[in-house]
């Protein structure tokens, strides 16, 4: 009975079955073309590390900026020089303080004072906006290349296939075409799993950035409004 047993046993098992690749052999089997496709993971993991430090609601309008703005301008009479003064200062760039202290430097340069703040907080707001913007086009330049580098695997292996095929007038074995299919395959997986989560980043950045302009803008109105007032 142990001896049936034991064959069966062996008959259930499929030795032929694929196995689990490595990592490293998947890697590795990617050739130069996925080597430059994990060296622009590494860039975008880098980059989104930045831009989730760069793009929150501290960096575009700091509470403790707000409650100092909010004491100059709410407070009795509008300190307006005072409060630009405070957006000037290198240590207070965000978004609030360039779209406040455009519109206090305008409303303090022009004849038409106050009566232009408005329209050139709008103009520094969208300034400000395009700038954040464009700090995310690296993000989506690699979520654009990634397929297409390992569409370029999957060409450069195709190639080779039909290469190794026509040197040995088309008796190829498997073992011969492996390399070149394992190269079309893992590049095109690479690129793909590259630029699946790369493109969903630029997407998500690219609506935090509006949604924290938003609120931003909003704010800066707010503590802008006593300067319109007074100058009524």
């Amino acid at each position: 009975m142990m001896l049936l047993a034991h064959a069966w046993t062996l008959a259930q098992q499929t030795p032929d079955e694929p196995q689990a690749v490595p990592l490293l052999d998947f890697v590795l089997a990617g050739g130069v073309i996925g080597g430059v496709i994990i060296a622009l993971s590494v860039v975008a993991l880098a980059l989104v590390v930045m831009h989730l430090v760069q793009i929150r609601a501290a960096a575009f309008a700091p509470p403790e900026l707000v409650t100092e703005l909010d004491e100059l301008l709410h407070t009795g009479e509008p300190k307006a020089d005072a409060a630009l003064e405070l957006c000037a200062e290198p240590a207070n760039r965000c978004m609030l303080t360039a779209v406040l202290g455009a519109g206090l430097d305008r409303a303090r340069r022009s004849a038409l004072g106050a009566l232009e703040l408005r329209s050139s907080m709008e103009e520094a707001a969208a300034a400000e906006v395009a700038r954040f913007y464009r700090s995310t086009d690296a993000l989506a330049l690699i979520a654009a290349i990634a397929p297409m580098l390992g569409l370029l695997g999957t060409v450069v292996g195709i190639n080779g296939a039909f290469g190794t095929i026509s040197s040995t007038e088309g008796f190829a074995r498997q073992e011969q075409l492996a390399g070149d299919i394992s190269l079309a395959l893992t590049t095109t997986i690479m690129g793909l799993v590259l630029a699946i989560p790369a493109t969903a980043g630029v997407t998500f950045f690219r609506n935090r950035i509006d949604g924290l302009a938003q609120l931003a803008g909003d704010e800066a109105e707010r503590l802008a409004a006593p300067v319109e007032q007074h100058a009524d």
